[in-house]
């Protein structure tokens, strides 16, 4: 009787998680939506989004100007928006889990770095694939931040074979600086493209239409496939390889698909949207807290809430000195650094006390 009750309170717990989640993904999105230089009521969204998905009729007081606002201008910003954080916050989740510690994320990992020297490579050049056309941008970055993912592993077991966090992060940091400069040697020796670089640099989804929505799309249903499809063998990794083996888990073949699929969403968000650090920080952290650390419920609920939050960031960016937009690498950092710094604080003052 009482495993049956505890049974079914744990599973109205988690049906609670993913309303509430739903719900305030909901919220961010139409929020996001709603307010700009000209403020649309939700109503006026819900009744524009009908009239063009199902060819309900359209109310007479919207005039069609708000109607171009939403459907050409705010929702596919918001769109990427959403699917650029929830992209960021999955493959943060997908790192954590597979390092076993909260303070790895494609930010720190120099996953972002080195997807971002691919992206400004192909800027830099105007290169494109023949076959794949539009998506050479994404692709490129794509393999270029699992590159380096792979280096940096490489490189911080070659320094220390047990492979501390602390070992893994600081390889991450140098790696980084050097791609940063790898970009900044770019952005010295070009000329009309520097505008578009380092706009592109510090983050952003202004101005991006459908076609970046389309872009990224495909890499992150099969990126977060192939972590969701995971999420029990992430559970195993929190116990360590040797327990996770014993449990019938296939250690290097798991490991290398959700290197692969966190890799794909950091690729295709920095492809499309910049570096955007500390969103795979500080949103699997947060969830954590909210649900606990079973990977089944933390993988889709960090991608509601990672999600929400940059839609959000995004909206603080274009409004908070409007009419002028900031970066929205630069409001995340501004939340991301202060956080990473506590929780490292944390870290070593429980490893030395």
């Amino acid at each position: 009787m009482q495993k049956s009750f505890t049974r079914k309170f744990l599973s109205n717990s988690t049906a609670t998680l993913y309303v509430v989640a739903f719900f305030v993904a909901c919220f961010a999105i139409f929020l996001g939506i709603s307010i700009g230089s000209l403020s649309i009521p939700f109503s006026s969204i819900m009744n524009i989004l009908f009239h063009t998905w199902f060819g309900v009729p359209l109310d007479k007081g919207i005039p069609s100007n708000i109607v171009q606002v939403v459907v050409s201008i705010r929702l596919p910003r918001v769109t990427l928006a959403f699917l650029v954080g929830a992209s960021l916050a999955l493959a943060g989740t997908a790192f954590q889990g597979l390092l076993k510690n909260a303070l790895a994320d494609p930010y720190t990992l120099g996953v972002s770095s080195g997807a971002s020297v691919g992206a400004v490579f192909v800027l830099f050049f105007g290169i494109q694939i023949p076959f794949i056309g539009k998506f050479t941008l994404p692709v490129i970055s794509i393999v270029t931040g699992l590159c380096t993912l792979f280096l940096v592993l490489a490189f911080a077991r070659a320094v220390e074979r047990k492979m501390s966090i602390e070992t893994i992060i600081l390889t991450g940091i140098i790696f980084s600086a050097f791609f940063s400069s790898l970009i900044s040697l770019m952005i010295a020796l070009t000329g009309e493209e520097l505008r578009q670089i380092i706009s592109w640099l510090l983050g952003s989804v202004a101005m991006r239409s459908w076609d970046y929505t389309l872009m990224i799309l495909p890499f992150f249903v099969i990126g977060s496939l192939l972590l969701l499809l995971n999420s029990r063998e992430l559970n195993a990794f929190a116990f360590g390889e040797t327990v996770a083996a014993n449990l019938g888990v296939d250690v290097l073949r798991r490991k290398l698909v959700i290197l692969i699929g966190a890799s794909l969403l950091t690729g295709a968000a920095v492809a499309v949207s910049g570096t955007i650090g500390f969103v795979g920080l500080i949103v699997p952290h947060i969830t954590r807290l909210l649900c606990g650390a079973n990977h089944r419920r933390l993988l889709p609920l960090s991608l509601l809430y990672g999600g929400s939050f940059l839609v959000l960031a995004d909206l603080v960016a274009r409004t908070i000195i409007s009419p002028r937009e900031l970066p929205i690498g630069v409001i995340t950092s501004l939340i991301g650094a202060p956080i990473f710094a506590l929780l490292y604080f944390k870290r070593m003052k429980r490893k030395t006390g």
